[in-house]
């Protein structure tokens, strides 16, 4: 999985309930559970572990707590607080525009997230296959930290990457979403966020033009 898909995955589980208000993908460990396991390659090579020999589950073993959710949720915030920033001067989604965090903060959980489980970078080069890099712990790590430094990471390869010029708010009605700006005339996250905004668009005119 692509940074730039983990980052805008993490994102969007803040969305649009279908009746005005927001909902969130992530409020439940449960629901933290699913997403994970939606995500194989989300730990990629790296694993974590309270000792150096007992390996991290695999993803679809995982199980979420509320520990694990409250991390996740907190990195998330960070995130969004980092998109809003990113996308500036045009305005941040609708979702964030009046709770966002200071930018230097949301850079200090980032970054600590991520720094929870240092990892080396490795090559492997298979007999019938191109060479790999992958990242790997250089020690024990806990495996509270494992998810939140995965997504951290993913965040910082985003941020850091050429895609981020590309990410854009959608302030098509009723949306929170972020997006990648696949073509210069794009302007919502996707073709019904579009219909909205004209029929929107359409009703306002109306209604300035019909006093």
């Amino acid at each position: 999985m692509s940074d730039t898909r983990l980052a805008l995955d993490l994102a969007l589980t803040v969305r649009h309930d279908g009746r005005g208000g927001v909902a969130d993908d992530l409020g439940t460990p449960e629901g933290l559970t699913a997403w994970v396991r939606e995500r194989p390659g989300l730990f990629g090579p790296v694993p974590a572990a309270d000792s150096a020999s007992a390996d991290f589950p695999a993803v679809d073993a995982w199980e979420a707590d509320e520990e694990s959710l409250a991390a996740v949720r907190s990195l998330r915030a960070a995130v969004r607080a980092l998109f809003a920033h990113a996308v500036r001067p045009d305005e941040p989604s609708h979702a964030d525009a009046r709770h966002l965090m200071p930018v230097p903060e949301a850079l200090d959980r980032l970054n600590a997230a991520a720094a929870a489980v240092p990892t080396v970078p490795r090559l492997d080069w298979p007999d019938e296959g191109d060479p790999l890099a992958s990242h790997h712990p250089t020690g024990a790590a806990r495996r509270k930290d494992a998810l939140p430094a995965a997504l951290a990471r993913a965040v910082i390869g985003f941020l850091a990457g050429p895609d981020r010029a590309a990410l854009r708010a959608c302030h098509a009605p009723r949306c929170v979403r972020y997006f990648i700006k696949e073509h210069p005339r794009q302007e919502w996250c996707k073709p019904s966020c579009g219909n909205r905004a004209r029929v929107a668009r359409h009703h306002e005119r109306h209604r300035s033009s019909h006093p």
